[in-house]
């Protein structure tokens, strides 16, 4: 099944029904009085998260959705019937944004979880409703309301405990085959991911943790090169990010260069993103020498000025995997002890995630716009290239600790 992410569509409440104006009319029954009944109200339109989907491929080609229109009130006081409501599965992560004027509708984070997006119209009211002591024999009625009318735009971003990111061919795709049962593409050609793949890892009895690859960044990714900028926005609501590293890249180039092209890169999409906690992962270390190992890692380390803790290991012969699958569940069981237990860090981590959030919308819509104005043939500000160099401070304290597992 294709893999879509963004989709836009537009919803319409039912209209409500219109009263009725009639009076009732039976043999040897003088001046029967009014009895319009009202009509009935329109059908609401809702989203609803559920867990069997995973892209939001059905709504790629059918674009409106319309509820039912309330009936109209009948004679003998009889009011319409109320239109059905309609309601639009989505998957679990779906966030509902107002296209006109971006506002954030609601995030559907939960299975089962329900978003009014459009309000069915009320209904009208018959004749019999504005009789009165004055007035026996009323002649208005009220029509329906319209049903409310939404451009939408839906956004899906995975949900996942861990992020992976990564140069094209790193290892990203063979890790996620070492520890859990998904299988994405692995090839010795750049690009081999093209949609993020999710795998679920068991740690243990009742253990387990959700983990996201993405398809590689590459340089000037924050600008809209390559396929990783489109998809970096599913790192928003991970709760850790694992950097991986090619130690012995086939191109023979050097490895400390692409972990900082990718830092660079993460901080230009979103500074926020970039404060995320993020391990350092230094894959495919089967393929160089025992002798060269601590000198290719201290080259890292030193480049990203690294502070966190460093992982090396082998993706493909599964060697320090399992290690550090453990500490990943240890580190999230921590992390929601916490959660539970400091109020302010809970807020804290709130307050990061919704800034991580309105960057990466920012920062994509900036590169929307950017596109729309190249189709256009004009020339925008904003295209103007970020010359910024990467900070590159030497280290100015202790290294952080290495895990070397065999």
């Amino acid at each position: 099944m294709k893999f879509v992410d963004e989709v836009s569509i537009v919803v319409k409440a039912g209209d409500g029904g219109n009263g009725l104006m009639s009076f009732r009319r039976e043999k040897f029954i003088e001046k029967g009085g009014p009895n319009g009944g009202d009509g009935g109200d329109g059908g609401s339109i809702y989203m609803e998260a559920d867990e069997n989907l995973n892209t939001l491929v059905d709504y790629r080609y059918t674009r409106r959705f319309d509820a039912q229109r309330g009936e109209n009130g009948g004679s003998k006081d009889c009011t319409g019937h109320k239109g059905d409501d309609l309601v639009l599965p989505v998957p679990v992560g779906t966030t509902v944004i107002d296209a006109n004027t971006q506002e954030i509708i609601g995030d559907l984070t939960k299975p089962g979880q329900r978003l009014l997006v459009a309000q069915g119209g009320w209904h009208g009211l018959g004749n019999t409703r504005f009789k009165s002591s004055t007035n026996r024999a009323p002649r208005q009625t009220s029509p329906g309301k319209p049903g409310e009318m939404r451009d939408l735009k839906l956004e899906l971003k995975v949900l996942a405990d861990v992020g992976l990111l990564g140069l094209p061919n790193a290892g990203k795709s063979t890790f996620i085959r070492s520890v859990s049962a998904a299988k994405p593409k692995v090839a010795d050609y750049p690009f081999t991911t093209l949609v993020p793949n999710l795998g679920v890892v068991s740690v243990g009895r009742y253990k387990s943790f959700v983990i996201a690859d993405i398809p590689g960044l590459i340089e000037g990714a924050a600008e809209g090169a390559g396929l990783g900028i489109r998809f970096l926005k599913h790192l928003a609501r991970t709760r850790l990010l694992l950097h991986l590293v090619d130690m012995a890249p086939l191109d023979e180039s050097d490895p400390a260069e692409a972990a900082a092209v990718i830092v660079h890169e993460l901080e230009k999409f979103s500074p926020s993103l970039a404060e995320r906690d993020r391990w350092l992962v230094l894959n495919k270390a089967d393929q160089i020498l025992e002798e060269e190992h601590e000198a290719r890692v201290k080259a890292v380390v030193e480049r990203l000025d690294w502070k966190g803790p460093v992982y090396v290991i082998s993706a493909l012969e599964r060697e320090g995997t399992e290690a550090l699958s453990q500490d990943i569940m240890r580190y999230l069981d921590e992390r929601t002890m916490r959660l539970a237990e400091e109020p302010e860090y809970a807020e804290a981590l709130a307050e990061l995630d919704q800034r991580i959030e309105d960057e990466a919308r920012a920062r994509l819509q900036a590169l929307d716009d950017q596109r729309a104005l190249r189709r256009a043939g004009l020339k925008s500000a904003d295209t103007v290239e970020d010359e910024d160099d990467f900070d590159d401070d030497e280290d100015d304290g202790d290294g952080p600790e290495i895990f070397y597992v065999r």
